[in-house]
């Protein structure tokens, strides 16, 4: 992992206005034990922000490398700014939490949170949690990306098809020359082949 991995943490604001306030001085600590952790491990926090409706505008200005959300009861609410803020540019999510109704873990990892980690600030678990996450995270990616190649080529099959059987029918060619027609008409013109076949089926839906 990059040492210079540019993070966004995403925490509700924990300022202190009662002393005596055992919970509001326990979270501020864990928090303040987060970014101690990240920072000693090497990594480069350039902001703490709040999860609310100017999220998505502050991480496209950032553009961060990882997003680590450091939340207690507001999880869920903290998760659905960040997963929406990142909705058009994915990035891996660190979940932080004490809290330990993992109801919605399944929600959480479905919405594409990376890792979700309970009671786990102590600094020296904080890069091999974050290293597994960007891993996964590029891990996922890659399949959506094969994914995506495979619709993609199975679209372009149907178009090819589609317009070798145009061919076929009008000109009273046979398959493979309807095909190497094709072809040929591609090289000529530095297109890739479904992109022929398919100005030849909008042509022919033109010209009726």
């Amino acid at each position: 992992m990059n040492e210079a991995l540019r993070i966004v943490v995403v925490a509700p604001d924990l300022a202190i206005t009662d002393p005596d306030d055992d919970y509001a001085l326990s979270q501020a600590e864990r928090s303040r034990k987060l970014r101690i952790g990240l920072l000693e491990s090497g990594f480069n926090l350039v902001a703490t922000l709040p999860a609310d409706m100017f999220l998505m505008d502050r991480i496209a200005q950032l553009q961060p490398d990882m997003i680590i959300v450091d939340a207690e009861s507001d999880a869920r609410d903290s998760l659905e700014h960040v997963v929406m803020a990142t909705r058009d540019a994915p990035r891996p999510i660190v979940l932080f939490t004490n809290d330990d109704d993992t109801r919605h873990v399944k929600d959480a990892v479905a919405a594409g949170v990376s890792a979700y980690i309970v009671a786990g600030l102590a600094p020296a678990r904080i890069r091999p949690i974050l290293d597994v996450a960007m891993a996964r995270f590029e891990h996922e990616q890659g399949l959506r990306r094969e994914l995506a190649d495979v619709k993609t080529e199975l679209q372009d099959r149907k178009v090819i098809d589609r317009a070798k059987g145009l061919l076929m029918q009008r000109q009273g060619l046979s398959e493979p020359a309807a095909y190497d027609k094709l072809r040929k008409a591609a090289m000529n013109k530095g297109l890739r082949l479904a992109e022929v076949a398919q100005r030849m089926l909008d042509a022919a839906d033109l010209l009726g």
